[in-house]
């Protein structure tokens, strides 16, 4: 397939946060992608550690303002961007004041200070990102999406957003990083997903179990059309269920020369 518009949903981007293999990849792979000649479009969460006046973030007021309903609550949408010098690559951030913190209360990563939240933390990521590419009426050919806090997108994609015209023709890839996370999310999770609009059908892979991070990978593989290895060893598990699935998948391409292997990956679909 011919993927000129990428739209990455990514966990951790560098600068941002500090250097890590999938924080770098998360920035070099769309710059990559993108002096290809592709458009891209790339968006993290706004976590409460990242330093919006050292990173020259500022909020876009035309993008912000949307409510978003979790577990029939509201959540306010704010949106915020920065660019990336010198490749002037846009990086758009996920911000709500109940999810992500703010300025120097926040010494981590909210995923790892409020566990608790990180169900309905990744459920209003994804929707966040949904929502706002909508109102950027840009339409993206593959949605490529980076690590577990970005697991959801696939089926959100798959179910939720399918026949949306900003969605309908996107192929969604998704890239198994070793980023475990210990414990289950919230033992409410499947109620408060079905009250988004899924059926039990849809939720079969992590019914009837607490959602750890090999359920939440396996349910990303169920409903992506390609899986990447983005690290060079993963879960052996989670690599089984993938050749069990069929579905295409490329090998750890290696830390040189990727972005050719990503984008011949990427036409493959």
């Amino acid at each position: 397939m011919e993927t000129n518009k990428v739209l990455y949903i990514s966990q951790e981007i560098t600068p941002y946060l500090p250097d890590s293999p999938m924080a770098e990849l998360s920035q070099k792979l769309p710059q990559g992608i993108q002096e290809k000649g592709n458009e891209v479009r790339t968006f993290m969460p706004k976590y409460g550690c990242i330093k919006e006046r050292r990173n020259q973030l500022h909020e876009v007021i035309r993008l912000s303002g949307l409510n978003i309903v979790i577990d029939d609550s509201d959540h306010p949408l704010i949106i915020k961007v920065a660019t990336l010098q010198p490749a002037r690559m846009q990086v758009y951030f996920i911000d709500n004041e109940d999810y992500f913190l703010r300025g120097q209360t926040a010494k981590d990563l909210e995923t790892r200070l409020s566990p608790e939240d990180n169900d309905e933390r990744i459920m209003f990521y994804v929707r966040g990102v949904a929502e706002t590419v909508k109102k950027l009426r840009w339409d993206p050919t593959l949605v490529h999406c980076s690590g577990w806090v970005s697991a959801l997108a696939p089926i959100y994609l798959k179910k939720i957003y399918v026949e949306d015209p900003a969605f309908q023709n996107a192929k969604v890839v998704y890239s198994l990083f070793d980023d475990k996370f210990e414990g289950t999310l919230d033992e409410r999770m499947m109620e408060k997903l079905k009250l988004e609009g899924f059926s039990d059908k849809d939720l079969a892979s992590i019914a009837g179990n607490p959602v750890d991070w090999k359920a939440l990978n396996k349910l990303a593989i169920d409903y992506s059309d390609g899986i990447i290895q983005a690290s060079p060893e993963i879960d052996p598990e989670l690599k089984e269920y993938i050749e069990k699935s069929g579905k295409k998948f490329l090998p750890y391409p290696g830390e040189e020369g990727y972005v050719d292997k990503y984008a011949e990956f990427y036409a493959q679909l």
